[in-house]
This record gives C-alpha cells, structure tokens and sequence, in this order.
C-alpha cells in the first residue's frame, strides 16, 4: 500500500542500499539530487489528492455496485447561493452534506438552521480555512475543528463528525488532529471545480461524464454556476437511474457524535 508510513521505510532501504552501491561506482552528485526530487514529488501528491489515503484513511466514495451517490457542498453557508441551492435540493426532493466554515456562521445561523431542518447535513471544514491550514501544528488544527464543532453545535444542537480538510489537503498534523478529535476524513471521486468553471453546461457535462456508482459529487454552495446548472444535473442523473441519497447513508457512517 502506498502510503507515507511505507514510502519512507523504502526510500530509507533505498537510500541505504545506494550509499553501499555509490562506496563502488561512485555516483555523481547529481544521482542524490534526482531522489530526492522523486520523494518530493510523492510527498506533493499525497498531499495533495486525498483519494491516496497517503497520509490518512479518507473516504471518497460509496458502493460500486449501487447507482446511489451523495451530493455535497463546500465553504457556505452564503447568504445569497446556500438558500437558492436549499430551494433546488427540496423541489428535487434530494438530501445532501453541507462542508461548512465556522466563521462564516455568525449572523447566518437561520441558514444553517434551515440545513438541518430541512434533512440535510453539516460536516466541518474547519473554523478558520486558513490558506496556509495545513501548516498549522496539530494542535492547533484540533482547536480551529472544534471551535467549528462548538458554533455549530450552539446553532443546532449537533456535533459534527464528518470532516473535509480544506482544500483537500492532508499531512500528518491533518491525521493527527482528525484522530485526536474523533473525525472522520471525507474526500470525493467527482470534484466538479466549480470555483472556476463559469459556463453552466460545461460544468454539467463534466459531471454527467464523470460520475459512477458510489460517487461522492463536490460542489460549492459559493458557487452561481452551481446554482443554475444543479436542478438539470439532478434530473438527467436521475434519467440515468442513479438515486440521490444522503452521505451517512451512503457510507454507513454516523454523521455527529
């Protein structure tokens, strides 16, 4: 398994075995400076694509041999894109999970009372969601996820267990905090990058091509692209067979502790 534990155990025996090899051919300088470009690159990608579970287990899809998947939100709740988007997902009869940040709470807290009364869930993606999160000691991670936990739990009278590390970025400090509060890491098989997709049906296209059974679907509920392109998303999906359900159903996990 790939993962940070074993990448770092063989590079050791490698580098071992290279020092008695280079005692005999004597290799160029240059040799040492491409390994540790190589372990560099792997670092980078388990950092960066949650799906490796490189760091830390994160769970990113459902059962592939149902056509159920799970919509989910991230970085709401917004006053003007989480309503309209609430608005969608009751027509359509549809349950999602909401990723939301700590400090954009304060003075929506309607919005998130809505979320909640209406089916749908709340994860945590953290207080801060701080540009620079992942270089954040443990510690203080686990005090930016339950300062999150706390306003949600004063909001609503539920604790959030399912958390989405901003950005998606994971690290030992990202495994330390999520172990050490009780967390469980929510990835994605379909990220729909709609942060930066602006033509509705190019985003509606990339997630009609792209989904499977089991899949987890990542919008935002920031997004104006989102809002106008998710009530023909869920009816073509629909056309598909596939049926919409909500995340703890679809990964058999409780989503508060």
């Amino acid at each position: 398994m790939l993962n940070f534990r074993n990448v770092n155990i063989f590079f050791a025996l490698f580098i071992l075995a290279w020092f008695i090899l280079d005692s005999q051919f004597h290799f160029t300088p240059a040799a040492y400076g491409w390994i540790l470009l190589v372990y560099v690159a792997v670092l980078f990608c388990g950092c960066y694509f949650i799906q490796l579970n490189y760091f830390l287990k994160s769970v990113c899809s459902g059962n592939r041999n149902k056509k159920e998947i799970a919509l989910s939100f991230d970085d709401g709740p917004d006053e003007s894109f989480t309503p309209a988007i609430l608005d969608t997902l009751k027509e359509s009869r549809v349950e999602a999970i909401f990723f939301c940040i700590g400090k954009k709470i304060p003075g929506r807290e309607e919005i998130l009372r809505r979320i909640t009364n209406e089916g749908h869930l709340i994860g945590n993606h953290s207080y801060s969601h701080h540009y620079f999160f992942d270089l954040f000691p443990a510690g203080k991670m686990l005090g930016d996820l339950r300062q999150m936990n706390q306003l949600v739990n004063e909001v609503t009278g539920l604790t959030p267990r399912l958390f989405r590390p901003p950005y998606g970025v994971t690290n030992p400090g990202v495994k330390k905090a999520v172990e050490e509060g009780g967390f469980v890491s929510i990835g994605w098989d379909l990220r729909s990058l709609d942060t930066v997709i602006r033509d509705e049906n190019r985003l509606l296209e990339k997630g009609l091509r792209r989904v499977k059974p089991g899949s987890i679907l990542l919008f935002h509920d920031t997004s104006e692209t989102t809002v106008k392109m998710l009530p023909q998303l869920i009816r073509e999906l629909r056309q598909q067979e596939y049926r919409f359900v909500r995340l703890d159903k679809l990964i058999k996990l409780d989503p508060y502790a």
